[in-house]
This record gives C-alpha cells, sequence and structure tokens, in this order.
C-alpha cells in the first residue's frame, strides 16, 4: 500500500486508456511533438534549423528524461522550462533552437486540447457502447409490461422497452453534443506571450504570409483543421467549459439511468449484475446492493459540480492571461474525464447484465389494474344499461374501500370482487378480470420502442467502428 495519496478515479474507477490520455508520458511526449512540428515547420520556411537537429529532437520523444526536469523545475519554479532544459541535454545540438519564439502555452494549451480531443473520442467509444446496449435491451423487452409510475406513484402500465428508450433518448442527446463540441475543437496555434505572434513575425523578417503557414503546417501535422482565429496567450477557457458542459450531461444520463435501477432493484423487478462471490453488506449476508448504480450516481454528482470549475476559470480571465486557471484545470478537466469514463463503462456493465424479473412486474401489474380498469369498467357498464353517473359512484365507493383494505390492513386488491358483488353493474368476476390484460393498457408503448428504435440504427450505423468494448470493473 502507498505511504501518500492516490487518486481513487485512477485506483479503484477509470479504465488505462483514459488514464493514459492525463498521463506525464502522454502530456510531455506530446509537447515533445509540438517543439518538433514547430522546428519542422520553421525548417520549411526557411528557418537555420538543421536535419541533424530534427533528427535529434526525433530520437528522443517518448525516453522522458523525468529526473533531470524535475531538478530544473525545483531551480526555475516553471515546469515548461524545466522540460525545455531537460530536453535540451537528451538534445544538445538541437538544444538551441527547441520552443524557437514560442511561450508556455505553446506546448501546454495546444496539449490541452490534444488531450481533450483524444479523451473525448474515448467517451464518444463509450458512449456508443452504452446506446448500442441499451438499444439491444429495448428492441429485447420492448413488449413486456410493467407498471410505470409518476412521482413514484402507479400510474398508467408501459413496457419496460419503452422505459429503455428514455434512458437511450438522453444518450442520443449527449452524442450529438459530443459531436458538436468534438467537431468545433481547434488548436491554439503558436501565438507567442500575448497572442499577437509578434515573435514569430521577428522569426521571419516581417512575413505576415510565413507567421500564418506556420501555424497551419503545425496544426495539419497534429491532425487539427485549423487553429482557433484569435487569442490572447491561451486559447479561450470557454472551451473548457464546453468540453465539461457535454461530460456534464452524460453525468445527468447516467445519474438517471442509475435512480431508476436503484428504483427497480427495491421493487425487485430487476437487479444490477452480482458475481458469486460478491458481498451486499458486511453485516447483512442476504443483501443485494446496488453498488454499481449507487456509484454511478456518486461519480455523476461529481462531474456535475466539477462542470462548474470551467464557467469560474472562464469568466475570470484578466485581459490576455492570467494564471489562476493553471492549478484548477490540471485538475478538473482531467478528474472529469476520469469519472464518466467510469460511469459509462458502469453503464454498459450494467445494461448487458441487467437481470429481469417478469413474474414480479405482472405481480405490481395486478395489484394496481383494478384501479386502472375501472374506466373501461364503467363504459361497459353502461353500454348494459346502467347510468354513467351512478356507476361512477358505486366504482368510486368500492375504490375507496378497496384503497383502505390495502394501506390498513396489509390486504389483496378486492376491488374486483366488489364490483362483482355489486348487482348495479351485472358483470361476473371473471368478466371483470378478462379486462385486466396488462397489453390492453400499454397504449404505443411497443410500436413506440420500435419506431424510435428504427431511428437509432442509423447512428450505430455511423459509428460501427467504435462498437465493442472490453469493460472491467475493478472494485
Amino acid at each position: 500500500m502507498s505511504h501518500k495519496y492516490e487518486n481513487p478515479l485512477c485506483k479503484r474507477y477509470a479504465g488505462e486508456e483514459m488514464q493514459f490520455i492525463f498521463s506525464d508520458d502522454n502530456k510531455f511526449s506530446t509537447w515533445r511533438k509540438l517543439w518538433i512540428a514547430l522546428a519542422e515547420s520553421q525548417q520549411a520556411l526557411g528557418l537555420a534549423i538543421t536535419d541533424e537537429q530534427l533528427a535529434e529532437m526525433r530520437a528522443h520523444v517518448h525516453d522522458i528524461n523525468y529526473a533531470v526536469a524535475q531538478q530544473h523545475e525545483r531551480e526555475t519554479r516553471h515546469d515548461v522550462m524545466a522540460h525545455i532544459l531537460a530536453f535540451g541535454e537528451q538534445c544538445p545540438a538541437a538544444a538551441p533552437i527547441i520552443h524557437l519564439g514560442a511561450t508556455s502555452c505553446y506546448v501546454g494549451d495546444n496539449t490541452d486540447i490534444i488531450q481533450q480531443r483524444a479523451a473525448l473520442l474515448h467517451v464518444k467509444k463509450l458512449l456508443v457502447n452504452a446506446i448500442a446496449a441499451l438499444s439491444s435491451f429495448a428492441e429485447q423487452h420492448k413488449g413486456l409490461p410493467c407498471l410505470a409510475f409518476t412521482h413514484f406513484q402507479a400510474a398508467q402500465p408501459t413496457t419496460l422497452g419503452k422505459r429503455a428508450t428514455l434512458w437511450l433518448q438522453d444518450l442520443l442527446f449527449d452524442l450529438e453534443q459530443l459531436d458538436f463540441v468534438l467537431g468545433n475543437l481547434k488548436l491554439l496555434g503558436c501565438r507567442g506571450t500575448t497572442g499577437t505572434s509578434a515573435s514569430f513575425l521577428a522569426l521571419f523578417d516581417g512575413d505576415h504570409d510565413n507567421v500564418k503557414t506556420l501555424e497551419q503546417m503545425i496544426a495539419d501535422k497534429m491532425g487539427f483543421a485549423a487553429c482557433y482565429a484569435v487569442s490572447g496567450q491561451t486559447y479561450s477557457r470557454k472551451v473548457d467549459y464546453y468540453t465539461l458542459s457535454v461530460l456534464s450531461g452524460i453525468a445527468q444520463s447516467a445519474h438517471k439511468f442509475s435512480n431508476d435501477i436503484r428504483l427497480l432493484s427495491h421493487l425487485k423487478e430487476a437487479d444490477e449484475p452480482f458475481e458469486s462471490g460478491q458481498v451486499g453488506s458486511s453485516a447483512m449476508a442476504y443483501k443485494r446492493n446496488p453498488m454499481r448504480s449507487e456509484r454511478i450516481a456518486s461519480l455523476a454528482r461529481y462531474v456535475m459540480v466539477d462542470a462548474l470549475n470551467p464557467a469560474l476559470t472562464a469568466s475570470a480571465q484578466w485581459l490576455e492571461r492570467t494564471l489562476d486557471d493553471s492549478a484548477n484545470r490540471r485538475i478538473a478537466i482531467p478528474e472529469a474525464f476520469l469519472a464518466v469514463d467510469a460511469m459509462l463503462s458502469l453503464v454498459i456493465n450494467i445494461v448487458q447484465g441487467l437481470a429481469v424479473y417478469p413474474k414480479v412486474m405482472q405481480k405490481h401489474l395486478q395489484e394496481e389494474l383494478p384501479f386502472m380498469a375501472t374506466e373501461n369498467i364503467l363504459m361497459h357498464g353502461v353500454k348494459r344499461g346502467g347510468d354513467r353517473q351512478q356507476l361512477h359512484e358505486r366504482i368510486r365507493v368500492h375504490s375507496v374501500a378497496a384503497a383502505k383494505e390495502i394501506k390498513l390492513h396489509g390486504g389483496d386488491n378486492d376491488l374486483l370482487a366488489r364490483i362483482a358483488g355489486d348487482a348495479a353493474f351485472g358483470m361476473t368476476e371473471d368478466e371483470l378480470h378478462a379486462m385486466l390484460r396488462a397489453e390492453d393498457f400499454t397504449g404505443r408503448a411497443a410500436e413506440q420502442t420500435e419506431e424510435f428504435l428504427a431511428q437509432v440504427q442509423p447512428v450505430l450505423q455511423a459509428n460501427q467502428v467504435l462498437l465493442g468494448v472490453d469493460i472491467e470493473i475493478k472494485v
């Protein structure tokens, strides 16, 4: 065990791929790739940078001399300068031209954008697989009647598949927002100290076209179509807000899903996956707590609150640059992605392994259907010659009495027996029970599910390359 704090998001929850995206190895090797892209582009545009210098830099992209960098940072109190010096020690020929004309945000901000893009792509993969899992679940259960609830009070029946489309639609909204933000991500570029590119203009003897070309060349090398049109020293921190807003949206959807699973677990209509040796409670051996769903809810609240960080940071930036964003962003952005990675993995795991109990659903329906069928019974009685107003009052009286029997004495719902015993209706109990087919009360739930899933299929087809993930829940 460690003698110092370790982030539970890494130790317990998030997957290896997302952890790598925000790792030091990925971050600092990306810094070096950006320095190489800058030097290559400067050479192509006529600056005195040799092939030997470039080759030397390319040879040391991944073997980062951390101990040297740490020593320099203790002396300089500047992380970027420390890594410039450390890189220079490995590349003595290239040392004089590393970071030429750039400011710290050239590597810092551009790397942040590159990491965000990679992380959003990974989130998209998980999101698409969650959508696929829920689509299959909804298709499988599109006609399975279950009791629907408003205010968590029994309402009209629906089907389990239709309920799943509500979870599914939320995730589709999230995918739309993710695609929009991902499609609009741009690099900072190479703008210098205040965003005017003055240092690069000096390097190219006042040639504005070369400065603009330099920036586009770097964007091309790093796989981006363009850089933001204008900036201060940093890209606008609203970009971070838009990214975390997407993650907050996913957290909201996951939280709603997890709450519903917890409620269904309480009703004994569904159980999330539960391993053969899993312990639900250290005291109560019989318990099967919905711990995966509870974890989703717990992490989701963290992400939703965390999304306030970039909003406050964006609003607090001074003129062309201030540094009160740095420490906050180092924590807020990676942790939001790590938590969403964990949440979506859990959503996929739960949906793929969710145990459904139709007999319990039927039992709950039968407990409530007599009340729900009273309008049909009323219409039937009128067709037989009864007075609508008198029959309505008789149903009201019987319903109140049946509800009292259930609530005060824990009895069964005997409403149908009471109506059958009332000569005003002239109906037998068998006739009344024949009117309680749950399928007759679910409206267009099954059809709505089919129609909605037909709209989901093109989304899955467009993203079929992302389908297929191995989900491992650590604890």
